[in-house]
This record gives C-alpha cells, structure tokens and sequence, in this order.
C-alpha cells in the first residue's frame, strides 16, 4: 500500500512539476481565447509561432546561445580537465587547500559577483560579447570537482603503464585519464549546456545588442509588457526557445541517466 502511495505522490508531484510547460504547449497551438478558457474542441493553429518568429530575430538568438553554450563548454572542458588532473595526481605544497579554496566557490552564488565581473569585463573590453558571457563561467568549481573525483578513481597503473611507454604528462592525460572519464565528461556537458542555455541574469546585464543577446533576453525582451502581452504568441516563442533542448533530452534521456549513474556524481 505504502509503495502505490508512493508511486501516486510522484505522478502528482510530476504533473505539477510539467504543468507549466504543458500550459505553455497547449496556448502555443490556440488563440488567446482557447487556450484560457481549455476549449478541448478548439482548431490548432500555427498563426503563433509564425507571428513570434515574425516578432524578433529568433534565427539570431539561436546561433548566439549555440555558440555561447559551445564556447563555455569547451572552456570548462580544458580548465577542468587540466585543474581537475592536477588536484587529482600531481603533488604539490598546498594543494588540499587550494581545492578546498575552490570548492568554495560553489557557496557563493553568481548574482553576488556580477558587480565585479562587470566592473572586469568592462575594463578588458568584453561588453556586449560571447566571450564577455561565457568568461565568468569557465572555471567551474563543480566541473572541477567532478574531474577530481573521476581522475582519482582511475587506477595508478594505468598511469605508470603510459609512463613506462614514454608517455609525458600532458600524454598520459589525454591518452589514459580523459578517455576513461568519458562519462563523467557526457555528464557534466548536458549540465553545462542546459544550465547556460537557460541563464538568463548575466546575460541581459552584459549584452546591449541583438548580436550578442541569447534566446532567454532575446525572450524577455519579446514578452515585456510594453510590447504588449500576448499569451498564446508568448507561449509559441518560449517553446521554439525549450525546443532543442527537449528534443537534445528525448534522445539522450538514456545516456543523461547511465552517464551519472557510472560518473558516480557526489
């Protein structure tokens, strides 16, 4: 009894969690007027996604957050794999304090250092860029932390094996402990990219343009009252905005949960 009273708790729990993204799929496909009132009879029309797509330069923000997510990736993907390997296997005076310095970084939320990375991003020239987006983001204490931990669990003989056959230390990183933590690799990437395609405060502080804007200011900007509030139209953007990443999730559902599962994520 308990274990179905479980199982109805999160069916319900997750209907709550999705309702607005169904809401928003309902109202992208009718009217105003049908989709508040819920007409199950009412006609589906595509007339919202073509007056959203009519409404700003979607095909702009599209290849600005691409290419954003992109960038930040592969900046964590080398400053995490060289930071976390270091934490991992080289010895060197002070290093169980200095992770822990940047483990403290995860207490510290990115709206308290938007002051400062503003006040640097200014003086190095970086306003109204990608590279002034994403910059913040690269040296991720949660990404080196994951590294750590899966260059750590990678036996020491694998290591002293490469070693053995010549192999420098930059060497055995990329032949020996980066193709071993392939999954912890595929983790933190779906992390990474759907966290920062979904980012939105630092962005609408740092950017004054359309040419550097992503989809979420993109979408603010669409959506503000002064430009008048259409539910069903605003509903069609947000869901050309959530698209590929629903559509990035479906097909790598399976891979997003044995990915953690043999990351081992703490």
């Amino acid at each position: 009894m308990s274990r179905k009273f479980e199982a109805a708790m999160a069916i319900v729990l997750a209907l709550l969690w999705i309702s607005p993204l169904l809401f928003a799929c309902w109202a992208a496909f009718h009217n105003v007027s049908d989709a508040v009132n819920f007409r199950l009879t009412a006609p589906l029309t595509l007339d919202n996604f073509r007056t959203a797509w009519n409404g700003a330069p979607w095909f702009q923000y599209f290849m600005n957050t691409f290419l954003l997510v992109t960038l930040i990736l592969i900046g964590q993907f080398v400053l995490c794999t060289l930071a976390g390997f270091a934490f991992a296997q080289v010895r060197f005076k002070g290093r169980d304090t200095v992770f822990v310095l940047v483990l403290l970084q995860l207490f510290i939320l990115p709206e308290v250092l938007i002051v400062e990375n503003y006040r640097v991003a200014a003086s190095l020239g970086l306003i109204d860029s990608l590279l002034g987006i994403g910059a913040p983001y690269m040296a991720s204490a949660f990404g080196i932390f994951l590294m750590r931990q899966a260059f750590k669990s990678i036996p020491k003989d694998l290591d002293e094996a490469a070693r053995v056959e010549g192999c420098s230390t930059l060497g055995v990183l990329w032949r020996v402990y980066v193709p071993a933590a392939r999954p912890t690799y595929l983790a933190y990437a779906l992390v990474s990219v759907s966290t920062h395609w979904n980012n939105f405060l630092w962005p609408l502080i740092v950017t004054n343009s359309d040419s550097a804007r992503p989809l979420t200011v993109g979408l603010s900007l669409f959506g503000a009252p002064e430009n008048g509030v259409d539910i069903s139209v605003i509903s069609a953007a947000t869901v050309m905005m959530i698209a590929p990443l629903l559509i990035g999730f479906l097909i790598f559902q399976r891979q997003f949960v044995q990915a953690f599962l043999t990351a081992g994520v703490k």
